[in-house]
């Protein structure tokens, strides 16, 4: 599992360009199962992603088809885990790769 931190380079007003596509990015991957969650950060600074990938080079490959990557407008931290322990709710969070 992963967490993929982004983080804003360039004005919101340039990061809103790319919106509706990296929204389409996003649903491609969560059909694909390779995104369990993801959201803004507060403040609105960048986002990030919860992803399901067997490494860190599924990772980035992922992340060369954000528009945002592509746009030169978000740098991403990637962060490698292993969860051992969720909410009832989450459970089957553990079990993924």
């Amino acid at each position: 599992m992963f967490i993929v931190s982004l983080t804003y380079k360039a004005e919101l007003s340039e990061v809103d360009q790319y919106i509706e596509a990296h929204v389409t990015f996003l649903e491609k991957y969560y059909a694909a199962g390779k995104f369990i969650a993801s959201g803004r950060k507060v403040p609105r600074t960048g986002g990030v992603i919860l992803v399901n990938a067997i490494n860190k080079a599924e990772v980035d490959s992922i992340i060369k088809e954000d528009p945002f990557y592509i746009s030169n407008v978000a740098d991403y931290e990637v962060t490698e885990f292993i969860p051992t322990m969720a909410a009832k709710e989450f459970d089957a969070i553990k079990n993924c790769i």
